[in-house]
């Protein structure tokens, strides 16, 4: 990269450029500090046409652009390279609630809106936007939407691609797509927007949002109970899912060892509970029933689960500060096993009605290859996503060669993952880290299909090179 690049980037309007290695430092690791990167500079472009002039600029000397919401990517795709030949593209500074429409059920946003903030404008019009994860107060729904972010509310309302009705973005070469329509139906040929949805900025960068919002339910009930085995905790879960159809907002999964983990290195978490089991289970329930019924008819499951062993002790919110007690244990996760040790950790997916066989068959083979690890399992039990962790004291795994030690685990569990009907990534994305499961795993006629999209689209290989396709 020359000086007369930077001499032409640092002259576009509306951007706030970054060249320094003390300035750059924050865009050039993740906040797990596991991933590292080096730029030429970083830019944060205050609007839609500063994007634009910003990748016009890179596409005509050719110089790499790594897109970057709120950095909390779990896969390295939120940081550039080693190469040190790009530029990193922040789209903090694009921050801005452009539209509510409570009628239209709609709202638009730009790229750089953090999702508590878009959550929080959308009560404010008397509606929910459903999306909520550990994040939600600095990730960014440009990133949500380039990874087709999922969290806790997926069994109810969807992944991301279920809550975006149009988009904006920059194209590789420099241009403006606006597709930012809030249609629901839209039967116009090939689906550019979903093609940018989950893409990790491959193939643009998203500038602008249009989002679906729903009725805000005027009733939760929310319960956390213990369950002696994990079939026990997938059956109780399937038949709540069975008795609420449609209403059922939230099912999670915690082992013993996770919410031990919580326990301990959250601040404020609590023990809800006076026993303590193999597993717990959260489950909300949200809608416009009366909530005295809805919580009685919830009641009742609960209690014929404890009647059938199925449960061991259980609690039900009865103010919003216990729910958000109940809540504060599930979304203090990964700051928890950042604290504790070192996890590997995985976003795999089965059949819900697997679940039970794939967390006995992965803490075997975890078990018998690597008997310092301790099994740890968090997940969205509702659509059959487990974060698997094979957590290690710093100590123990200090014993260990990291890289192959990851890539041993990672197969172990991925292997029983796709051999029942799932996949190795469900939520996270891939980033940088799952280029070899993707040559693994993916068949080969999806992957040159991938990899023709990606020519047509971005023919000269800027966007975000080395994120999502193996070369």
């Amino acid at each position: 990269m020359s000086d007369g690049f930077l001499t032409e980037l640092a002259a576009i309007d509306d951007i706030a450029l970054f060249d320094t290695p003390s300035d750059m430092q924050p865009f050039l690791s993740d906040w797990r500090k596991r991933h590292h990167g080096r730029a030429r500079a970083v830019v944060s472009p205050g609007s839609t046409a500063a994007v634009a002039q910003v990748v016009a600029l890179c596409a005509r000397h050719r110089v790499p652009i790594f897109p970057q919401g709120g950095n909390t990517s779990l896969c390295g795709a939120s940081v550039p390279d080693e190469s040190g030949d790009g530029i990193v593209v922040s789209l903090r500074r694009m921050n801005r609630i452009l539209s509510v429409d409570p009628q239209d059920n709609s709202m638009i946003v730009e790229a750089g809106c953090v999702l508590a903030t878009v959550q929080e404008k959308a009560l404010a019009a008397d509606r929910l936007f459903p999306m909520s994860l550990g994040a939600e107060g600095s990730c960014q729904i440009g990133g949500n939407v380039s990874t087709n972010a999922g969290g806790t509310a997926v069994v109810r309302y969807g992944n991301t691609r279920d809550l975006v009705l149009g988009l904006e973005a920059v194209l590789a070469d420099g241009t403006i797509w606006n597709g930012l329509r809030t249609l629901r139906k839209n039967n116009t040929g090939y689906d550019l927007k979903n093609l940018l949805i989950g893409a990790e900025g491959t193939l643009g960068i998203i500038t602008k949002v249009a989002l679906r919002l729903f009725p805000l339910p005027r009733h939760r009930v929310t319960a956390f109970f213990a369950a002696p085995t994990i079939e026990a905790a997938s059956r109780l879960a399937g038949e709540v899912q069975n008795a609420f159809p449609g209403t059922v907002s939230a099912v999670e999964l915690l082992s013993a060892g996770q919410f031990e983990l919580v326990a301990t290195h959250a601040p404020n978490a609590t023990r809800p509970l006076s026993s303590t089991a193999p597993w717990y289970v959260l489950i909300e329930l949200a809608g416009m029933e009366d909530e005295e019924a809805l919580s009685a008819r919830f009641a009742g499951i609960l209690e014929a689960g404890m009647a059938a062993s199925d449960i061991t002790d259980a609690v039900i919110a009865t103010s919003e500060r216990q729910r958000q007690q109940l809540w504060y244990i599930r979304h203090s996760v990964a700051e928890a096993n950042v604290k504790a040790g070192r996890g590997v950790a995985h976003d795999a997916a089965v059949p819900p009605a697997r679940i039970p066989e794939f967390v006995n068959r992965s803490q075997a083979a975890l078990a018998a290859q690597f008997p310092k690890a301790t099994p740890i399992v968090v997940g969205h039990l509702g659509d059959g996503n487990l974060h698997y962790y094979a957590m290690f004291d710093r100590t123990d795994w200090a014993l260990y060669p990291e890289a192959q030690t990851i890539a041993a685990i990672n197969r172990t569990v991925y292997d029983i993952a796709v051999e029942l009907g799932g996949t190795f990534s469900a939520e996270h994305g891939i980033g940088s880290i799952h280029l070899d499961d993707m040559r693994r795993y993916k068949d080969p006629r999806e992957l040159a299909a991938m990899a023709a999209l990606k020519a047509a689209l971005d023919p000269l290989g800027i966007m975000n090179p080395g994120r999502v396709l193996p070369v």
